[in-house]
């Protein structure tokens, strides 16, 4: 059976050879830590952040946020170790870096039902979140996605690493817009996550001091379809939950479309205050209910 991510807003980052990070990474509110083996610990760091991060897993009391560990590439040489450190109770999901398409998803699936077999799990606890766009080649990939995995839970995009890979100067345009290469990542991120029905998860806001600018970004973003993002510093965590979260003027509305079309169920187009709303308009009704934890009308 497939795996599926809770409503999840904020993903927030924490090195994993940090312990004082971690505990007030704990105490932030974020949906789910991203405790890193890969570019936040030096090489020299790598074996003591397993230790790290394996230590918190296993002490972790199973009701604060998901514990999602980004591994090193599968081209490092190191990501068969950091999944033999870190596969224990505890442990949510993987984010893998630089993932090339859906043969890296099966290949990491492949290691962790081996070491889920080895500490005696019968069926597939971890889950996968792939950084989808870190690599040329992940570019033309995005159909492999589909059909997913099961242990598919999302994609998320990122534009550091592609932008060494293809020798930009940058990725941003001098009104700090991402240039034409990084929104059709941005796009096919999120276009790749709808048809392999799994969650998009928009990328970081590098200036982590602007927290008027990431609330506009964050805006756009929802309004674009990713429903939720990285956070690299905990007082990113509030303005994310915020702007991820649907608003009571949302909920109530979405509240109306869903109650008119159970009132007329053999409508395939009605009208709201002289407003005419369709199908997909209850599809999209039906998921702010659902983001909201409204699964039931009153």
């Amino acid at each position: 059976m497939k795996k599926k991510f809770p409503q999840i807003r904020s993903l927030l980052f924490v090195p994993g050879d940090s312990e004082r990070k971690y505990r007030k990474a704990l105490e932030s509110g974020a949906d789910a830590l991203i405790l890193d083996l890969e570019d936040a610990v030096a090489h020299t760091q790598k074996a003591k952040a397993r230790a790290e991060v394996s230590a918190w897993i296993h002490a972790a009391s199973g009701d604060g946020p998901l514990l999602i560990v980004r591994i090193n590439a599968l081209d490092s040489g190191l990501a068969v170790e950091d999944l033999a450190a870190i596969v224990r109770p505890g442990l949510d999901a993987i984010l893998l870096p630089k993932s090339n398409g859906a043969g890296d998803i099966g290949r990491v699936g492949y290691y962790l039902e081996a070491l889920e077999t080895r500490i005696g799990w019968s069926e597939a606890n971890i889950g996968i979140l792939a950084v989808a766009t870190e690599t040329p080649t992940a570019m033309f990939a995005f159909g492999s996605y589909v059909p997913s995995h099961p242990r598919l839970l999302g994609l998320t995009w990122g534009a550091e690493d592609l932008s060494a890979a293809i020798g930009a100067f940058s990725n941003k345009a001098e009104d700090g817009a991402w240039t034409f290469p990084y929104q059709l990542a941005r796009a096919q991120c999120l276009f790749a996550s709808a048809a392999a029905d799994v969650v998009a998860i928009d990328t970081l806001y590098s200036n982590f001091r602007d927290v008027s600018g990431l609330a506009r970004d964050c805006t756009i973003s929802r309004r674009d379809g990713f429903t939720g993002r990285i956070a690299i510093h905990p007082d990113q965590v509030p303005v994310i939950n915020d702007c991820y979260s649907p608003s009571q003027d949302e909920i109530a509305h979405a509240r109306r479309i869903v109650r008119a079309f159970e009132e007329q169920p053999d409508a395939g187009a009605l009208s709201i205050d002289g407003h005419m709303y369709d199908i997909p308009h209850l599809k999209a009704a039906k998921r702010i209910l659902l983001d909201a934890g409204h699964t039931q009308m009153p």
